[in-house]
């Protein structure tokens, strides 16, 4: 396996010691001999070709933000796996002829190829679509019995070592597979996901989905082990290891969406690992109206109940210190009070660095007040990002209702969607003006927010609105 460190990731020596440091989030960590060598290898960007007794060192560099992994086409397998490709439908012929044609121009070899189509009830021209394909033609054992039922259905008839689902909404490229199947050389690996794009630009709703889609994992390669967080793989662009897919008992036949987190959390929690890459893209047909996106976001939501019913180990955190939280209330009560909390909230900025500052020095690490100080402005920003989005996903029906018995709240509101909404528009540069931008993330949000509400009210279980507080994250500054 071959890895590099990242962009903002450098190797600082002092004093006869060497330290790996990163800018942002500003993170110290010191290191022995052996590692420093190693990790020499990587300096002015160059490739490290880990041997297996070091893959185990840099996954945890990899884990921690420090290094990333690199992809090579040496890494493909002497002796490729056949695949088996499943595709759930029900009453989308035009959308499944684009689906198949896209899969006749894949560069995988064709002869380790089987393609499975599994009819869910179609009254249109779906089944004879997929006959005119050649595709192995399956019926789900009923109508309407959703994509879940469906795809394991297809399973069951597979011949493939690897299991690749894709959605008949959605075209993969010519290198889908070629780009992804390389990672089942690791024997722990039970699923990869690619990356997934938007196949329209022409309304405002297809350019946000274009940087906001809920199926864009990252625009980095990411791990998942054993763990309680909640990284999971979309089920549209999914490849799975048959062994392990059967291992866990597929997907939940009984879920219609969020079945695909509840898949890989399962892998997981029976300590196979899941893996997110930025290749293998496939396009995808997102719902392009107002309506149709709203009630898709609906839908997302009330998987949340079950889900924590299912999965109760699993839920949000967030890591809040505390003199950074009230450093942030004073700043928010300028709004209320005028221009006079910054000054509390400068003094205690300066204390908090200084006291950093000093905790560092007394560990040896090569770190600046100036650079402190800078980091930690960056932590308060990514504070005040994640309390801002966390309270306009899952708030913000109940703030909008109570403005009008407490007028003050609309301030409050406008800070917090402003916030989050900013932010993400800054990072994602979505091709949509601000106001337009906004307009449609707070629809998101209010549709995502109603439908975690629906959801947690049939399942009586409120538990998805519980949220892990940590005073510090491992290693941050």
């Amino acid at each position: 396996m071959n890895y590099r460190l990242r962009h903002n990731v450098q190797l600082v020596e002092r004093e006869g010691e060497l330290f790996l440091m990163s800018k942002t989030p500003l993170c110290a960590m010191r290191l022995n001999r052996s590692l420093a060598d190693l990790l020499g290898r990587g300096a002015e960007g160059r490739v490290i070709i880990a041997a297996e007794s070091e893959r185990g060192v840099m996954e945890q560099l990899a884990a921690k933000g420090f290094a990333e992994r690199v992809r090579t086409v040496s890494e493909q397998p002497a002796s490729l796996p056949e695949v088996s490709v499943v595709i759930p439908v029900m009453n989308r012929a035009d959308e499944l002829r684009r689906c198949l044609t896209s899969l006749t121009q894949l560069t995988y070899p064709h002869e380790k190829l089987q393609i499975i189509v599994v009819d869910d009830g179609s009254s249109d021209a779906s089944p004879d679509v997929a006959r005119e394909f050649g595709a192995l033609l399956v019926p789900s054992g009923g109508v309407g019995r959703g994509p879940a039922a469906a795809r394991n259905v297809g399973a069951s008839v597979a011949d493939g070592e690897i299991l690749a689902f894709i959605d008949s909404d959605c075209s993969a490229s010519p290198d889908w597979l070629c780009q992804l199947i390389p990672t089942f050389n690791d024997s722990d690996l039970a699923a990869v996901g690619g990356q997934v794009d938007g196949m329209c630009s022409e309304s405002a709703v297809d350019r946000y989905e274009a940087v906001m889609s809920s199926l864009s994992i990252s625009s980095r390669e990411r791990v998942g082990n054993s763990g309680t967080d909640t990284f999971y793989l979309p089920s549209c662009n999914l490849l799975v290891r048959r062994s392990a897919f059967r291992s866990v008992g597929g997907f939940d036949d009984s879920m219609h969406v969020g079945e695909d987190v509840d898949l890989t959390w399962r892998l997981r929690d029976r300590r196979w690992s899941i893996c997110y890459l930025p290749l293998g893209n496939i396009l995808h047909a997102h719902r392009s109206s107002i309506r149709s996106f709203m009630s898709r976001r609906f839908d997302y939501g009330t998987s949340e109940g079950i889900l924590q019913i299912l999965h109760p180990s699993r839920h949000k955190r967030m890591v809040i210190p505390p003199l950074l939280a009230l450093i942030l209330a004073l700043c928010l009560m300028t709004f209320f009070l005028g221009w006079w909390p910054l000054l509390p909230a400068s003094a205690l900025q300066l204390i908090d660095a200084a006291d950093v500052r000093l905790r560092t020095g007394k560990q040896g690490l090569p770190l600046t007040l100036a650079a402190i100080l800078a980091g930690r402005l960056r932590a308060l920003g990514s504070l005040c990002y994640y309390l801002s989005y966390h309270l306009v996903r899952y708030y913000s029906i109940p703030l909008i209702a109570i403005i009008p018995l407490v007028p003050v709240v609309w301030i409050l509101f406008g800070i917090v969607l402003t916030s989050a909404a900013g932010v993400d528009y800054t990072v994602k540069k979505p091709k949509l003006s601000f106001p337009i931008f906004v307009g449609i993330y707070l629809m998101e949000q209010l549709a995502y927010g109603a439908g975690v509400f629906c959801g947690c009210l049939s399942r009586r279980c409120f538990a998805s609105y519980r949220v892990a507080i940590f005073r510090q994250m491992e290693q941050s500054i």
